[in-house]
């Protein structure tokens, strides 16, 4: 494979998953250790991506105010626009990070009323902007990579909560494995969500549709509402219609 395709995989995968193991792609890839270490370097020496320890992050999702470099920006405006259907006066709401999220937190009713909580401090600004909203955002070990909280002390304090809508991003999602994830603490985090809260809508390009990753958050049957930009009867959801799930 020429360095050009490497260098288009990488950015393939960094800007579907937010984040990339040097390992992952070194197995991907077929190529070795400093072949992937050499690519990243020179992807970040572009400004394309930040290489970190072990890996590398997306520019969009470390520059979230930042709307030039949200990646597919137009197409999850769409959906997050869908899913402002699903919000009512008065509901309990928990809502994960990552620029989908937030792209629906921008188009929220401006008169809307409720309580959110978020593990985001990125989202908890954008929500504070709502004058009828009680924003609590919760608390605890505060990862770089993915701008959230997490850890025990987060996830003890959602077991308190009883959420009527969890609205989350996913970096992968699957008809028969269900939404997966490649970092443990995220996985947990997820899983503890959607335990608190009655139903669970997750937002997600069509690009990550069909695939799996390493760890299991939950099967489809665990999710409420899937939204993406596509029509609801696009042939490409074929296989997540046979389940419980509503397709906006």
């Amino acid at each position: 494979m020429l360095k050009k395709e490497r260098h288009d995989f990488i950015m393939r995968q960094i800007n579907l998953h937010n984040r990339v193991l040097t390992s992952d792609l070194v197995q991907l890839l077929n190529v070795s250790e400093d072949t992937i270490r050499r690519d990243l370097q020179e992807l970040a020496d572009e400004d394309l991506l930040f290489k970190v320890h072990g890996g590398a992050l997306s520019k969009s999702y470390h520059s979230s105010f930042d709307d030039s470099t949200v990646y597919a920006r137009d197409i999850k405006i769409v959906i997050a626009k869908k899913a402002t259907s699903l919000f009512k006066d008065g509901m309990v709401v928990l809502t994960g990070g990552g620029t989908t999220i937030l792209e629906l937190v921008k188009q929220l009713p401006q008169n809307i009323a409720g309580t959110f909580f978020t593990i985001s401090p990125l989202v908890a600004v954008e929500l504070a902007k709502y004058d009828n909203l009680e924003v609590i955002l919760i608390g605890g070990l505060f990862s770089k990579n993915s701008q959230i909280t997490y850890g025990g002390q987060v996830i003890t304090q959602l077991s308190e909560i009883k959420a009527d809508l969890c609205v989350m991003g996913t970096s992968a999602i699957h008809p028969e494995d269900g939404l997966t994830d490649t970092y443990w603490e995220i996985n947990q985090l997820k899983k503890a969500m959607i335990a608190c809260s009655k139903k669970t809508a997750v937002l997600c390009i069509s690009e990550k549709l069909d695939i799996s990753l390493r760890l299991r958050v939950c099967p489809i049957e665990s999710i409420s509402y899937l939204i993406t930009e596509l029509d609801h009867q696009n042939e490409a959801l074929a296989n997540y219609r046979t389940k419980d799930l509503n397709i906006l």
